[in-house]
């Protein structure tokens, strides 16, 4: 097969409501993940790691940190042609914004013709996984189709919360149809409990991309999106494939994470998706070296755990510590800390995500909780221990009882 010139096209101006407070001051792809990560830095880690190397990632939406991670994190060779581009909406096509994740890529078409492909990868920059998309194009190139959409198996129970694949009885390789968050669809023949989700990571052939986007743009009844309208274009033509990521090998990958997918799109998800990692054998194997995922570095100095003033040993368990952390007489369980976190005597952490520069002071508790960064917690107060009082201060509460602190937020001492 003769090498294809591949250009990758990064989905990140998504405002994401059900992610709010943390995306209140961000775009969701810019959310921190895992202490050390910000969600792009996985979508951007495959794309690398898969040797395609030559990225526009269009953004939108309150872009301002999104846009400095990229600058600062992701500096490529431009000598050897090599880019990762942040590309603001720029009103190309007339005065106005992104009307859409398909209105996205038509206003940046110019990328495409100044690239000229053969064929573009488009992918979203907010979920947690790992992914070799040399394996899809090969794939999407034997297929002969015009698009092929990689598809996960998803529990039944989720089936309004994602882009829908139904295969062709007669050819399982191609899609027989396609449908944005229904209520209901058939089972798999082998799973009737499980269904076939898009991830919404897509590769096409360029010039089939161009059409699709030159007549959904000269539509009426359309909403300008990539699941809801470009893919069932192609799918009623005939001319979408399906992409297995059960399929795809990844070096360094165990039986336990080879598969791993995960949408972060509400708080409850993202918070399960960090609580993934803290197990002696994860669900998500942050530690595989073989196929990284690259951030920026922290200058914060090593983590430290040390006696308080009045010898109480700071102590962690089963739990990530980023750098610049100090454990000064606190006790740690099952959380997550970011970047420079202090936890004072006496305070102790359990069952959450602390994000930059958060402080607890003495005697503070938190179970529970997602603390967004710059929080100080003062001595002896709580979050996530009292439900009503939580929602007295002004913080969010979600039915499963995570209790979220805002970028900044001040918490009273009682």
């Amino acid at each position: 097969m003769a090498l294809k010139k591949v250009l990758a096209v990064v989905l990140a101006g998504g405002e994401g409501k059900r992610l709010m407070p943390l995306t209140a001051d961000r775009a969701k792809p810019a959310v921190p993940f895992a202490g050390s990560y910000r969600l792009i830095d996985f979508a951007l880690s495959n794309l690398v790691n898969s040797g395609y190397l030559q990225i526009v990632v269009l953004t939108q939406y309150k872009s301002h940190s999104l846009d400095r991670h990229v600058s600062e994190t992701w500096r490529m060779s431009t000598q050897l042609q090599q880019y990762i581009a942040s590309v603001p909406a720029q009103q190309r096509r007339g005065k106005s914004w992104f009307l859409g994740s398909a209105n996205a890529i038509y206003q940046s078409l110019n990328l495409i013709y100044d690239a000229q492909p053969d064929i573009v990868v488009v992918i979203g920059a907010d979920h947690v996984y790992r992914m070799d998309f040399e394996q899809m194009v090969k794939a999407h190139v034997e297929s002969g189709a015009s698009v092929s959409v990689a598809a996960v198996r998803q529990p039944m129970n989720l089936v309004d919360q994602f882009g829908v694949i139904e295969v062709d009885k007669d050819n399982p390789g191609r899609i027989a149809a396609f449908v944005e968050k229904p209520k209901t669809t058939p089972g798999l023949p082998d799973d009737p409990n499980s269904f076939l989700a898009s991830m919404g990571n897509y590769v096409f052939t360029a010039d089939a991309l161009v059409k699709a986007l030159e007549e959904d743009a000269a539509r009426l009844n359309t909403k300008h999106d990539m699941g809801g309208d470009i893919i069932p274009y192609f799918v009623e033509r005939g001319d979408a494939a399906v992409y297995d990521f059960t399929t795809n090998d990844i070096a360094g990958s165990t039986e336990r994470d080879r598969q791993y997918w995960r949408d972060v799109g509400t708080m409850d998800s993202y918070y399960e998706a960090n609580m993934d990692l803290i197990s002696p054998l994860p669900l998500f194997n942050l530690y595989n070296l073989q196929w990284p995922i690259y951030t920026r570095q922290s200058v914060s100095p090593p983590a430290k755990f040390v006696r308080s003033a009045s010898g109480q040993s700071g102590q962690a368990h089963d739990s990530i510590v980023s750098a610049g952390v100090v454990i000064s007489g606190g006790t740690v369980h099952g959380s997550i800390l970011a970047t420079d976190v202090f936890i004072d005597q006496g305070a102790e952490v359990a069952g959450s995500v602390l994000l930059d520069k958060v402080t607890l002071g003495a005697g503070a508790v938190v179970r529970k909780a997602i603390i967004d960064k710059n929080v100080h917690i003062p001595a002896g107060a709580s979050v996530g221990v009292d439900r009503e009082l939580d929602l007295r201060r002004g913080f969010a509460v979600t039915d499963s009882g995570l209790t979220i602190v805002r970028k900044g937020q001040e918490v009273p001492t009682v």
